[in-house]
């Protein structure tokens, strides 16, 4: 498990650079999990500064179907959470707490969390944020996938987009693909921690 977290804190340190931050938060008959803050420079104004927050042991153990008679302690699907946000517009530190809760469900809730779930904490995300759910989006393109060695599964690391509750009812009826691609069309920032819900009529 050492080795696997050691190798997942390595990647993300190439790829988003050094954490100025970090936290821990350990449940009741879980591992603790750590969230990592990442601040990104912005060019200028234009592009402010985003703060990166990802989640650290989430990935030490496989993912079990929550279906299964007996869960597989080697194989199946790895992952941490990664959630991106411009910095400065809002207290969004207080985003570790959820992030961890979300990154314990596995353990906790025998869940898979995989592109295209919504996953919801049932509280803002943050104080004042219109947000308490999120939509796990595909992997790939701010982190790529861990390879580790036979026969563990790759590690991915998945983004997480914020949602209004509307914008989670809506998804709910309509389907994950169905919400990106109004919020693209819309040109919805994703990354404002204090936007409103995208226009679904």
């Amino acid at each position: 498990m050492a080795d696997v977290l050691a190798l997942v804190e390595a990647r993300l340190r190439s790829a988003l650079g050094e954490p100025d931050a970090r936290a821990a938060v350990t449940f009741l008959g879980t591992d603790r999990i750590e969230v990592l803050r990442f601040v990104a420079a912005g060019d200028d104004t234009r592009d402010p500064a985003v703060v990166r927050y990802a989640t650290l042991g989430m990935s030490a153990y496989p993912m079990a179907d929550p279906t299964a008679s007996l869960a597989d302690p080697v194989q199946g699907p790895r992952a941490e959470l990664v959630l991106s946000v411009r910095a400065g517009l809002a207290d969004t530190d207080k985003v570790l707490r959820p992030l961890a809760v979300l990154a314990a469900s596995p353990q906790v809730e025998g869940v898979v969390v995989a592109p295209g779930a919504s996953l919801d904490v049932g509280e803002p995300l943050w104080s004042g944020a219109p947000f308490s759910s999120v939509l796990v989006a595909e992997p790939g393109g701010l982190v790529e996938d861990l390879e580790l060695d036979a026969p563990l599964d790759p590690v991915r690391f998945l983004p997480l987009l914020p949602m209004t509750d509307n914008e989670a009812a809506w998804k709910r009826v309509h389907g994950a693909a169905e919400l990106q691609e109004r919020w693209l069309a819309r040109g919805t920032d994703l990354r404002d921690p204090l936007r409103r819900s995208v226009q679904l009529d």
